[in-house]
């Protein structure tokens, strides 16, 4: 007892408030040391993922949570990172402290409420722990802000989703879909939904390098949605990265012989670099091995294959022809292949084109190796579709494409729909000259009161009176589609029919690529209509990245360079490939493309490297400052994860108009009005005029009439179309409506007659 008294006292005599506290007897008169409270929020806990990590420095006499810290309001980050309390001075904090004492909180009536709710007007002050309580909102980026419980921002939830329940993509528990604190939702993945402490545990352990959707794998979007939300992503490695010797089993490689009668008398695991008993693995799937001498392999830069690798090649009937198929005939197949590298010696061959397919099907034998190829093998899913879609396709193959690029938009058209929900009832107007439509839309996505969320109106500037505007239904539709061919045709882009994104050293400087990437995913977010000229290369680079993409001769619009990779495609003996080398020394040198040309197959290589060149890596800045602009309103992200459907849009024409689709496009309005059931058959039967040349008018005038646009948007129209028999004297196309009311007229001739006069002279006039 006179030790604890001593004790006691002692305390006292260094005046140490902090510890005094914690210190108590208990009933056997030791001493229990608790932990020190936080300066802030005066709590004992000590609770990293909740609170963050808790510090106590004894040479200031100080106990702090890093959250409490970090999200005080009074107080800024001014030393560097190893001064002070994680860059906050010492005198700062002291400072905050001061401060917060003669703040209550509102949670839990005590002083030391170090932070503010930022809502104007709002002044609620309360403790990290008590705010954590009460379900506060605390932003970890920018300005650190905090927000109250009544002001926190909180995601959007449909009425359908609020009825349903999905598991949580961690930890596979129930999630109730509902408006909660508890719950999140994946900004990029319609059916993915979280626990808030599920999402809080998966940040503090992957980082800000790993912390992504547990379904479509996004970063960006993701990332930028959850810090809104109040999850905190340190700025750290992932934790099993700093886990030493984590990984150090796939650094391994397979080291044993699966040869049926091994040879080697010191066992099947036996390797000897450089000897008869140096293990060499299948140039396949890598899983299987076999000493040189077990197999009556010569050396090691032979090929070999294990015996389930070779059943696969017998099973596609090309095994056999692998081992004949000549330059030559290489040279026959698609851009794709015959550009193909020629392997090293101890590199795994590159198989033909059906190998390829059928080895694509059978990845589970492709994938069980560390060492396994099929980053090589392996094409992006709209490769193969283009493969198996040859130009000599049968009539019936024509229309399995044309329904399966039917099948493809509609599903974009559900995507860009999703993607609209972001767009809100504030309009941006935007002023344009349809005589200089670029600089005008530039000027006018450029200004500071523009956002893509925003509505969008289009008044455009008369050509002959500059300050007198003209707006009319449908001049959104307008805008758009002169916008796009404007692009396509634009100096941002080169080729003829399909465009690769050229180098516009001044666009570059002006940032055009940017705004360019930008302007379509607005045009396609907001009804824009189809690109339809995007190569499937520039396609694969936006959706797979350029390291994955494997360029043809086609994608070279120069005909200087494509003029030079022939000649040397072309050369049929080496002597004439180097002299093609030799007179090509400048162009390769500047390329970075020079190498030692020592037999004919070193041509594949070179070409390779050409295209590459010119194609991808010539453009890296351009086309990665187009990505960002695609960006906007999760564009890129929606492409990235559905590519063959986006693809439909950016790499296809839109189909051309029938009179089947404008029927299945305008719902006929009926009611029991046997008028207006003529009237239908009237309608049908006009189109079907139209759309065998029997009429002045066309398709597109029709819809353009109707609705404002000469084709239809990948997103669809909103409303959707509509038609109706009215006793009116003549047609109207009503844009805002989508709705096209028609005249119930006693005879076709009558209807017929007035559709051609009103819709001829009511777009020669808006022409005009």
């Amino acid at each position: 007892m006179d030790r604890a008294l001593l004790g006691w006292f002692f305390l006292r005599f260094l005046r140490c408030p902090a510890l005094e506290e914690f210190i108590r007897m208990n009933e056997n008169g030791h001493f229990d040391v608790q932990s020190p409270s936080c300066v802030l929020c005066g709590r004992t806990d000590d609770c990293p993922e909740k609170y963050g990590e808790k510090r106590t420095y004894v040479e200031y006499n100080l106990t702090v949570h890093y959250y409490c810290l970090l999200m005080s309001s009074g107080i800024w980050q001014r030393g560097e990172e190893d001064e002070g309390v994680y860059g906050f001075l010492i005198t700062d904090i002291r400072k905050e402290v001061n401060r917060a004492a003669k703040l209550k909180c509102n949670i839990c009536k005590k002083k030391g409420a170090s932070i503010g709710c930022v809502a104007p007007k709002c002044k609620r002050s309360y403790h990290y722990p008590c705010g954590v309580q009460k379900e506060c909102i605390f932003q970890f980026m920018e300005d650190f802000r905090s927000y109250c419980w009544e002001h926190k921002p909180v995601q959007k939830f449909s009425v359908k989703e609020s009825k349903e329940s999905s598991q949580c993509t961690i930890c596979l528990d129930l999630v109730e879909q509902l408006p909660l604190y508890s719950v999140l939702k994946s900004p990029c993945c319609k059916n993915a939904w979280f626990h808030r402490e599920c999402l809080q545990y998966q940040a503090l352990s992957a980082g800000v390098f790993f912390f992504r959707c547990t379904v479509c794998n996004n970063k960006d979007k993701f990332q930028k949605e959850m810090l809104r939300m109040g999850i905190h992503i340190p700025e750290k490695d992932a934790s099993w990265e700093l886990e030493e010797n984590a990984y150090q089993e796939l650094l391994q490689c397979y080291q044993h012989c699966d040869i049926r009668r091994c040879l080697c008398k010191k066992g099947r695991d036996y390797n000897e670099p450089d000897s008869k008993w140096e293990i060499k693995r299948c140039q396949c799937c890598g899983s299987r091995g076999t000493h040189l001498a077990c197999s009556s392999m010569k050396s090691w830069e032979q090929n070999w294959e294990c015996m389930e690798c070779r059943s696969i090649f017998a099973k596609s009937g090309n095994y056999s022809k692998q081992q004949k198929r000549s330059l030559a005939t290489s040279e026959k197949t698609d851009g794709t292949t015959c550009l193909m590298e020629e392997p090293s010696p101890k590199s795994p061959r590159q198989s033909s084109g059906s190998q390829h397919s059928y080895l694509l099907q059978s990845s589970k034998i492709m994938c069980q190796s560390n060492l396994t190829p099929c980053s090589r093998l392996e094409l992006p899913a709209s490769n193969r579709m283009t493969m198996s879609l040859s130009p000599l396709m049968s009539n019936r193959n024509w229309s399995l494409r044309k329904k399966h690029l039917r099948q493809q938009r509609r599903e974009v058209s559900d995507i860009l729909k999703e993607l609209k929900l972001q767009v809100n009832t504030k309009t941006s107007r935007l002023n344009i000259n349809t005589e200089n439509i670029w600089n005008s839309a530039l000027k006018g996505f450029r200004q500071r009161n523009f956002n893509p969320t925003n509505s969008i109106e289009i008044k455009f500037t008369n050509c002959k009176n500059r300050f007198k505007t003209v707006s009319f239904d449908g001049s959104k539709h307008h805008f758009f589609q002169l916008l796009m061919l404007h692009l396509q045709n634009s100096s941002l882009f080169e080729g003829s029919s399909v465009k690769n994104l050229s180098l516009d050293s001044q666009a570059v400087k002006e940032n055009l690529y940017f705004e360019a990437g930008k302007m379509i995913a607005v045009s396609l977010v907001h009804g824009g209509p189809s690109l339809g000229f995007f190569s499937k290369t520039l396609f694969n680079c936006l959706v797979y990245g350029p390291e994955n993409v494997k360029p043809a001769l086609e994608d070279v619009a120069d005909v200087g360079v494509a003029q030079t990779i022939k000649k040397i495609k072309y050369s049929n003996s080496l002597s004439n490939l180097q002299s093609t080398v030799h007179d090509c020394y400048e162009f390769l040198a500047a390329a970075g493309c020079l190498r030692p040309v020592t037999a004919l197959c070193d041509k594949n290589m070179l070409v390779n490297d050409i295209l590459i060149h010119h194609v991808i890596k010539r453009i890296i800045s351009p086309l990665e400052s187009f990505k960002q602009g695609l960006k906007t309103l999760g564009v890129l992200e929606k492409m990235q994860a559905h590519p063959d459907a986006f693809s439909s849009i950016f790499c296809h024409k839109p189909e051309r108009l029938s009179a089947e689709t404008l029927c299945d496009l305008f719902t006929i309005d009926c009611s029991s009005d046997k008028n207006k059931v003529e009237g239908a058959d009237f309608w049908m039967g006009y189109l079907q005029d139209v759309e065998s040349g029997e009429s002045v008018i066309t398709l597109e005038d029709i819809l353009l009439f109707g609705t404002g646009s000469i084709s239809i948007p990948p997103i669809g129209f909103d409303p959707e179309p509509t038609v109706k028999f009215l006793h009116k004297r003549y047609p109207v196309g009503n844009r805002l409506r989508n709705c096209l009311e028609l005249p119930i007229t006693k005879t076709y001739e009558q209807f017929k007659s007035k559709m051609e006069f009103t819709i001829r002279n009511t777009l020669r006039v808006e022409r005009e």
